[in-house]
């Protein structure tokens, strides 16, 4: 791939697809970028970009060539997204390949056609469990044929100023000759910002006599908000556990309320607030001084927040990344050994033309047990086509094709889509 044109500091465009409600978007304006074009298939959540950010937003499946084209923004600086989550998401059923929302391998293909100098993908911590290491492997091998090399880091939102946990397992990618100046952002706020301390203002909005007690009470961070989707998930603050955590710190997680709690609404002893939505959204990260507002219902609001990118951890990344490009401070002389082997069961068949038996795989495997290999061509089996033959009395597995949407126009997502695009999100 040709080296792009060497880039002046106001210079920098991002085209951002499944960019929801805006966190990331907002981060990466923080960070100096300007958006050339962002894809949302939620409405809503896209008029809440358009509204907020003022640049261009295409509503529908990025996917779609009818919706757009990624060929029309060649040259992009940065190729950045959040792709949707519940293909890899722990609290869904972890159905990578077979789950019609999954387009993290759709964008890697997007790569060769927009030319962009970085790419920038998060999702969530489940994409970095073993049952995924071929998947990422191959995401690895396909950023390598075309001429990046990518590193994945899981980020805590609360190194960042954010108050709740909330891990996400970020890509970043960039020719060699960037990547060498590319490191990680360092955590920026080591004593960590609690619940009580973000939200005390917001809770003594409506004259809470108790707002005090109950900054006291809420003195940890907050357990990951959980947006939901249109397929499961509504305006709570997510499964029985988190509800729990939120419970531990003075918040009825069973909803989401109107306003904040009245002058004289009881102690945090006796009766527990509900976060508002504007609360929900300093969880997440968004500043008061960011005058962002949502569109749509109370619901869709709180969805498109719980599901957002935080701002300062986007804009966190997208500073070390513009710091990159401009190839400001000192090379990195560890790249090579940054290059992760992720899967090397995955990795063995891929490069074999004939199959490798059990004994082989063993050997490539540095678990070197013959039931660990099992498991990995197990798990293998779920995002790629896996086939055995005979050789003589030597079973030998051959590696088949990927199951993922990488931009076939047969594949089985466009009948689901087609099917059920008012449940897709």
């Amino acid at each position: 791939m040709p080296r792009k044109k060497s880039l002046s500091a106001a210079a920098f465009t991002v085209a951002e697809i499944c960019a929801g409600a805006g966190g990331q978007s907002l981060g990466l304006h923080k960070a100096g970028f300007t958006h050339s074009v962002a894809v949302e298939l939620d409405a809503t959540a896209a008029l809440t970009l358009s509204q907020n950010l003022k640049f261009p937003v295409v509503v529908g499946d990025v996917a779609d060539p009818q919706v757009w084209q990624p060929s029309d923004f060649e040259g992009v600086t940065l190729l950045a997204g959040g792709v949707p989550c519940p293909p890899f998401s722990a609290a869904g059923k972890q159905l990578g390949t077979s789950d019609e929302r999954d387009l993290f391998a759709w964008a890697i293909e997007q790569i060769p056609v927009m030319k962009p100098r970085a790419v920038m993908l998060e999702n969530v911590r489940g994409l970095s469990a073993p049952r995924f290491a071929a998947y990422r492997q191959r995401v690895l091998d396909r950023l390598d044929d075309f001429g990046f090399v990518g590193e994945w880091k899981l980020l805590n939102a609360s190194e960042f100023g954010v108050p709740q946990l909330r891990p996400r397992f970020v890509l970043v990618a960039m020719q060699a000759d960037d990547m060498r100046y590319f490191r990680w952002p360092e955590p920026q706020d080591r004593t960590r910002t609690t619940v009580g301390d973000a939200l005390h203002s917001l809770m003594a909005a409506g004259g809470w006599r108790h707002a005090d007690a109950w900054r006291e009470v809420a003195n940890d961070i907050g357990p990951t908000l959980v947006g939901g989707s249109k397929k499961h998930g509504g305006a709570d603050l997510g499964p029985t556990r988190a509800k729990l955590g939120w419970a531990r710190l003075g918040v009825d997680g069973k909803g989401v309320a109107d306003a904040p709690p009245s002058k004289d609404a009881p102690p945090p002893s006796e009766w527990m607030p509900r976060l508002t939505v504007e609360m929900a959204a300093r969880i997440q990260g968004w500043a008061e001084e960011d005058h962002y507002q949502f569109a749509g219902r109370k619901t869709s609001q709180y969805r498109q927040i719980g599901n957002a990118f935080p701002p300062p951890v986007a804009k966190a990344i997208g500073d070390s990344i513009r710091a990159a490009l401009l190839h400001e401070g000192e090379e990195r002389t560890d790249l090579a050994e940054h290059a992760d082997l992720h899967d090397p069961v995955y990795r063995a068949l891929a490069r074999s033309e004939n199959g490798l038996s059990l004994d082989e795989l063993v050997a490539n495997y540095n678990d070197g047990s013959v039931a660990a290999v099992q498991q990995r061509l197990a798990a293998l089996q779920r995002d790629f086509e896996l086939v055995t033959v005979q050789d003589g009395e030597t079973e030998r597995y051959l590696l088949g094709e990927f199951k993922g949407f990488t931009g076939q126009s047969d594949h089985w997502r466009h009948e689901m889509l087609a099917k059920h695009s008012n449940r897709v999100s």
